[in-house]
């Protein structure tokens, strides 16, 4: 099963026909992938359901944002605006990495729209004044990007981010694969985003059930620092945390049946 790729006003995204009436699914990449990393799931997702990934603004064919350094909120605006031209009032909404940092965003302005949001190993973000000097993390992602060009820099990270990527080479592969992709300006800019997010003080606004999810073994995104987002949430908002043994960061890729069943789990909700 895969996904067909369309384009909407600025951002190109990937979608997966459901039924009349079927849940609506959509979801957000972390900063070092795309829309066509969700492609493992769609196997373990229900057929009614409209599925829908979108490249974010600098990734693929979508065009990238005006400001040198956006904020999620800005992403966030564009996210509206992208469920604005498909007609979309209610969302299953689900992040992986820094696509929770936009998620949380857009869910905490836009309550109303949101069904059930899902943050999977969720980046909290560096905290760093918008403008101000970047956090050596962030930085570190930008020099190694424009030093090593996308496959060097592809295959310097995308190990750090499978679970005993040497027994899993396919995984690391198609991690690398869709890390080869990025390119300037989007994700430097995405780079200055995540150096200015502040996931927990999303997460404390948020007035939407919400769920957290990760893997036990992910390095990048660790299981502590997704236990705090969990935490910020407050009742009756705070939904399932899921900790997935045998996974890393790449949590989908190398756990689908789980992702899978999170995502399942956001249907549950109806109003």
């Amino acid at each position: 099963m895969t996904f067909e790729q369309h384009i909407s006003g600025n951002i190109e995204y990937l979608e997966r026909p459901g039924s009349i009436g079927g849940p609506v699914l959509v979801m957000l990449h972390g900063i070092g992938s795309n829309a066509a990393s969700f492609t493992p799931l769609l196997d373990h997702l229900p057929r009614d359901w409209r599925v829908i990934a979108w490249n974010a603004p600098g990734y693929g064919g979508s065009i990238p944002l005006d400001a040198e350094w956006p904020l999620a909120l800005d992403y966030a605006a564009a996210l509206k605006d992208f469920l604005d031209r498909l007609e979309l009032k209610r969302v299953l909404l689900a992040g992986h990495s820094l696509g929770c940092l936009i998620g949380a965003a857009y869910a905490a302005a836009h309550r109303e729209r949101v069904v059930r949001l899902l943050l999977s190993s969720p980046a909290l973000g560096h905290g760093v004044p918008c403008g101000g000097a970047l956090s050596a993390a962030a930085q570190a992602r930008i020099d190694d990007l424009q030093t090593l060009g996308p496959d060097g820099f592809a295959a310097l990270r995308a190990p750090r981010l499978v679970f005993e990527p040497e027994s899993n080479p396919e995984i690391v592969r198609y991690v690398r694969d869709g890390m080869a992709r990025v390119s300037l300006p989007g994700y430097p800019k995405a780079a200055r985003m995540l150096a200015s997010g502040r996931l927990i003080d999303d997460a404390e606004r948020l007035q939407v059930p919400t769920d957290v999810i990760v893997g036990a073994h992910d390095v990048v995104t660790p299981p502590d620092s997704a236990r705090r987002a969990h935490a910020a949430l407050r009742h009756p908002w705070r939904g399932a945390f899921t900790l997935v043994p045998g996974a890393g960061h790449a949590l989908y890729q190398q756990a689908p049946v789980a992702f899978a069943a999170a995502l399942a789990a956001l249907a549950e909700t109806v109003g």
